[in-house]
């Protein structure tokens, strides 16, 4: 129970913090940190609108947080989840430009699938170039993000132009059928289930199987995986590539439920949101959930904040940027047995002497 509630207060905490000192900041721009944080709360989840708004952002960094989660599992951090989307959303636009699908749910399921097949390749290869090249994961996934964004920009406003699309370059979009529509006649649409079903699942495969038990051992002792004979390669391919996918998936439900086509508007960091929701949730798939839906709140709160206190939209990215600055500090606070250090200050302790400090100067060190 204390390893579980030390695993909650952590972030907590750190979430807190973050939004204490968001308040700071912004009160340095003669706003009220108090009202801030009241129209942050209603403009997440203040009415049925705002929860609408919240969770409709909410289903794509889900997907793009399991895109850092899963190959974390396997002793990676891939940071270039924003790449792995936007060729997910080019792939299942430019799909019925080279195949004919049916208006139905099957031709819904082939965009998904096309998505996924894009952004897992994508992720494989920042995963193929640390294993058999020795390239550092988390400079050529970003990199390799950038040039992700260069592509889509040059096939949208090239080759895949819809000649339409006279202000705004984009594909053309899909038909009615292969749409994906809103939940219940509402704006949430069933990308939110496919998030939360993906989450859910990856969470019982790590957990529950000998495969995701594998992955768990390749990322947290390489030297024990190598000993017992597991092919780290290829679980480390098929972590990066399972990752992607995800990622790809919501590139391709972004362009089916909300943007009918392929366009600038799919840029929009959802890749590097998912960044701070994976880290926050400590890489667990299923608390991926809960945190996905807060930020997708922060994220829906900023045109309310532009509207009543006239701070810009972007300013909730100040907000997630120290909440992600807390959550990286917090990790060092994690390691340290702090019962042990408490009991050693009683009167007369020697909390500090060498017997005392080394073990836990020790301890924070690795």
């Amino acid at each position: 129970m204390r390893h579980a509630l030390k695993e909650i207060a952590l972030p907590v905490f750190a979430i807190a913090a973050a939004l204490l000192l968001f308040g700071i900041f912004v009160w340095f721009a003669g706003v009220s940190p108090v009202e801030v944080w009241v129209i942050l709360f209603e403009g997440a989840f203040g009415d049925w609108f705002s929860w609408q708004n919240t969770l409709q952002r909410a289903a794509p960094l889900m997907l793009t947080a399991l895109c850092v989660a899963i190959p974390a599992r396997a002793g990676l951090v891939i940071i270039g989840g924003e790449g792995a989307l936007v060729l997910g959303g080019l792939a299942a636009a430019a799909l019925p430009y080279a195949l004919p699908l049916p208006a139905n749910i099957v031709g819904t399921f082939g965009l998904c699938v096309a998505g996924a097949v894009a952004g897992g390749l994508w992720i494989m290869l920042a995963g193929w170039l640390r294993q058999y090249r020795g390239i550092n994961e988390t400079i050529s996934s970003l990199l390799l993000a950038y040039v992700a964004i260069g592509l889509f920009k040059h096939l949208v406003e090239g080759p895949l132009r819809d000649p339409a699309s006279l202000n705004k370059p984009s594909t053309r979009s899909i038909v009615d059928g292969l749409g994906i529509g809103g939940i219940g006649g509402s704006d949430i649409h069933w990308g939110l289930v496919i998030g939360i079903v993906a989450c859910v699942v990856s969470g019982l495969w790590l957990r529950n199987t000998a495969s995701g038990f594998s992955v768990r051992v390749v990322g947290g002792n390489p030297r024990t995986a190598q000993l017992v004979g597991l092919p780290a390669n290829r679980l480390i391919l098929a972590a990066c590539g399972i990752g992607g996918g995800f990622a790809g998936v919501a590139g391709a439900v972004e362009v089916a439920a909300v943007h009918t086509n392929a366009n600038a508007s799919l840029i929009t960091g959802y890749g590097y949101a998912g960044i701070l929701v994976a880290f926050i949730a400590r890489h667990n798939p299923v608390a991926i959930i809960p945190v996905a839906i807060l930020f997708g709140g922060f994220g829906a709160a900023g045109s309310l904040l532009q509207r009543r206190l006239g701070l810009p939209d972007a300013s909730v990215l100040v907000l997630q940027g120290l909440a992600f600055v807390l959550i990286l500090a917090s990790e060092g606070l994690r390691m340290v047995d702090w019962a042990a250090l408490f009991r050693n200050r009683g009167p007369g302790s020697a909390s500090t002497t060498p017997a005392v400090a080394a073990p836990l100067a020790k301890e924070a060190a690795s």
